[in-house]
């Protein structure tokens, strides 16, 4: 697994999370070292960051490389590349104060973005050919942290894994999502009173989103769609898909559609992440404030049904598909 991205975008974070999986970290070796190391290294998996900092630096002999690598028996690259935006940069080596690689005169202002200029075309066109991009600009260490975990904690295996994720339309798009499908046309439970501050893991509120007519043509015309493009895809050699589902407030429409579409493919052999983008963040601010919920709600039972909600937590087996 060779990392790299822009200085600051969280290379050295991801190389810490993958050693702790056992993956065997190298930080900046020199290309030369780095393919002896991989070829010589045996069934240990290794993860290396290169970028505009290691010596001999070229994207070109990096893509080289990688290519020759691939061409080995036994040996399957994989190329990560970890990206910000610049304001979010710039943020980050002003709160640290540390001097950017390419900018050494200041650590501040303009130097710095040239330094990201400079850093950006030396690295060419490795973002391109990136088996996977994570754009940190949005994302907090620990679900940085989270995220690596559940993609590369199996190892072993050169199958394609697959994100699902439920998120709101006025948040954004997901910037790591390949997939994005609306379901803002299904009835909104947000509109009955007694349905509104539950989730799409209540009982009630999927039973009230399932009775809308057009729910099962939309499941049947969507699993159509995905059931022969995952296998495709992954015969091109894709090692990570994400698809995401959303909805006005991404709290019962989409999460209800992406419990299920990960059940779903689960169930027909696919390694799945599933994850809600307004469900996660809201509970990391409730932690944050210390507002933790007791009684029902502490144990995920929902409090106008008496039932247990299934898990939202990220890598576990996502319930049944009912639809």
């Amino acid at each position: 697994m060779v990392v790299t991205g822009l200085s600051g975008a969280g290379k050295s974070s991801i190389l810490r999370v993958l050693e702790d999986l056992g993956f065997e970290s190298i930080d900046n070796p020199p290309l030369s070292v780095l393919e002896e190391v991989v070829r010589e290294g045996g069934s240990v998996p290794v993860a290396a960051g290169v970028d505009a900092r290691t010596r001999g630096f070229d994207s070109e002999g990096l893509l080289g490389l990688l290519q020759r690598l691939r061409e080995t028996p036994g040996i399957a690259p994989q190329l990560l590349y970890v990206t910000a935006e610049e304001p979010v940069l710039l943020r980050r080596f002003s709160e640290t104060r540390r001097r950017h690689p390419l900018a050494p005169g200041g650590s501040l202002g303009s130097r710095v973005a040239d330094g990201i200029a400079r850093e950006e075309a030396l690295l060419g066109g490795l973002r391109d050919a990136a088996d996977l991009v994570i754009d940190t600009t949005e994302l907090p260490l620990p679900e940085l942290r989270r995220m690596v975990e559940r993609r590369f904690r199996v190892v072993e295996g050169n199958g394609m894994a697959v994100s699902v994720m439920s998120f709101a339309y006025p948040r954004g798009l997901p910037r790591e999502a390949e997939l994005v499908l609306d379901v803002r046309f299904l009835r909104n439970p947000h509109y009955d009173p007694l349905l509104r501050p539950h989730t799409g893991h209540n009982a009630a509120v999927a039973a009230y989103i399932k009775a809308d007519p057009e729910f099962g043509p939309f499941w049947q015309r969507m699993t159509a769609l995905l059931d022969p493009l995952l296998p495709r895809y992954a015969a091109e050699g894709k090692k990570y898909l994400t698809v995401a589902l959303g909805c006005t407030g991404g709290k019962h429409r989409s999460v209800l559609l992406a419990e299920l579409l990960a059940a779903h493919l689960a169930a027909q052999g696919w390694r799945v992440d599933l994850s809600h983008r307004e469900l996660d963040a809201a509970g990391r601010q409730a932690a944050a404030a210390g507002d933790r919920p007791t009684g029902p709600e502490a144990a995920g039972q929902d409090t106008a049904t008496g039932a247990t909600a299934p898990s939202t937590h990220p890598g576990r087996e996502a319930p049944p598909c009912t639809a």
